[in-house]
């Protein structure tokens, strides 16, 4: 009688379902009985993992949980769609396979990789756009060429059981980041490394060249290393982009130099990155309101009120690149969600002088961040609120104060936080940002 391998989907989310379309087209898996355990179908989803011959993990579930980590030693085998990907890219050697760009990074892996495939589609590449944005990996494979370009985002949840490793790599800025769901700190560097490790010698990793910790990462591998400097890059200045803040301008000299080496034209490069906007989430500016105010000469002037959506930031580092991203402006900033272990007094550094008039502090840490931030030695004000409609009115109440001594305001929202404490994800809690300074009162602008 023959044997029937029993397999689960750990997590049945975008990649989840993903795998279960790949497996029932694949031959492999054919008389394969295949189980879906999800958190939001039954709590107790990870018990009894070892009957399982074979788990598909998405990357929400924790490589590291005491569950698998079980399973693994009763010898049960796990896989996830980002291998089945690179097994199929494996498979494609002999025939010409497509090229795969991997790029990761505590932050800005999502802009640059956006940007890169912007890049290359404007120069008529076959390229796709993969990973946590754009299109499932696995659902791709069937239009893959050789000629085909691949753009990896992969996250550390992707990489940490991963085996392989793209022909190009960029290893961006990292610092400490998702310490909720790896262990330690080393954990969450050694799962980025999984992007060079297995690199042989004809391979490429690109590297922040100023970050101690992208540095390490790129020796981890045997691939040809090149730095990234933004201090020897000319084809574009940060005052051309319309994403504001250096950390944007790292991103996108990211973007071009990999672009250069694939040899598209500077003129190509540079037409598209100084038109890209950035991605939703992402210092996304959601509205201007203009009103009219008398100064203190009781002279009547234009003021304009800025209101910028960076939902996606879930540490303390994003938070203190959104602070910086406007040095010459007075600003309102709204921070605060679930926590993750963070340290938030770097914020603090980056608060002193940084023309910030107000902290607005929102959800389940905001406690611990008016700790860290020490109000004793501060030059701004910090309140509670209880929710985010609360922190936006707040903000707009108090930009109004201030419209008598400013021709000019930023409203940013900048968490620092996850977002799980009231919302589904960080995408989830910008588009309710973004719905309520949309229901402000004041003329748009």
């Amino acid at each position: 009688m023959e044997n029937i391998m029993n397999i689960t989907i750990l997590g049945f989310g975008r990649e989840g379902k993903s795998v279960l379309k790949f497996l029932k087209k694949s031959p492999k898996y054919r008389r394969a009985s295949i189980e879906i355990l999800d958190k939001a179908r039954n709590k107790n989803y990870l018990k009894n993992l070892s009957r399982f011959d074979l788990i598909f993990r998405s990357p929400g579930v924790p490589y590291q949980t005491s569950a698998l980590f079980r399973a693994r030693c009763d010898g049960v085998k796990f896989s996830s769609a980002t291998i089945l990907f690179f097994e199929a890219m494996r498979n494609m050697v002999r025939r010409g396979s497509p090229q795969v760009i991997g790029i990761t990074g505590s932050k800005g892996k999502g802009t640059t990789a956006t940007l890169l495939y912007k890049i290359l589609k404007t120069a008529k590449k076959d390229v796709y756009l993969v990973g946590n944005i754009g299109k499932s990996a696995l659902d791709i494979l069937p239009r893959l060429t050789k000629n085909s370009w691949v753009i990896f985002e992969l996250s550390s949840f992707q990489l940490q059981d991963l085996p392989y490793s793209p022909h190009i790599a960029v290893v961006l800025d990292m610092f400490p980041e998702h310490l909720d769901h790896h262990k330690t700190l080393r954990e969450y560097y050694g799962s980025k490394a999984n992007i060079v490790r297995f690199q042989k010698p004809s391979d490429i990793a690109f590297y922040a060249k100023d970050n101690a910790v992208a540095v390490r990462t790129a020796t981890k591998g045997r691939g040809k290393k090149i730095p990234m400097d933004t201090k020897s890059f000319s084809l574009f200045a940060p005052s051309e982009l319309r994403m504001p803040g250096m950390h944007n301008f790292k991103n996108a000299v990211a973007a071009a130099r990999v672009a250069q080496f694939l040899h598209i034209s500077d003129h190509t490069i540079r037409k598209v990155a100084i038109a890209f906007r950035g991605n939703e989430h992402r210092l996304e500016l959601v509205r201007s309101i203009s009103s009219a105010s008398k100064s203190h000469s009781n002279v009547l002037k234009n003021i304009r009120m800025r209101f910028y959506n960076d939902s996606a930031s879930t540490n303390p580092h994003t938070t203190i690149a959104a602070i910086q991203a406007f040095p010459d402006t007075p600003k309102i900033l709204i921070m605060g969600g679930q926590d993750k272990g963070l340290d938030y007094r770097l914020v603090a550094q980056a608060l002193r002088n940084s023309g910030t008039k107000l902290v607005i502090l929102v959800g389940e840490n905001k406690k611990k961040i008016y700790r860290q931030l020490d109000v004793r030695s501060s030059k701004f004000d910090m309140i509670f609120v209880r929710n985010l409609a609360e922190a936006v009115r707040v903000a707009y109440r108090f930009a109004r104060l201030l419209t008598t001594r400013y021709s000019l305001l930023a409203i940013i929202f900048s968490p620092g936080a996850a977002s799980f404490d009231m919302f589904q994800n960080y995408a989830d809690r910008g588009t309710q940002f973004k719905k309520v300074v949309g229901g402000l009162t004041g003329k748009k602008k």
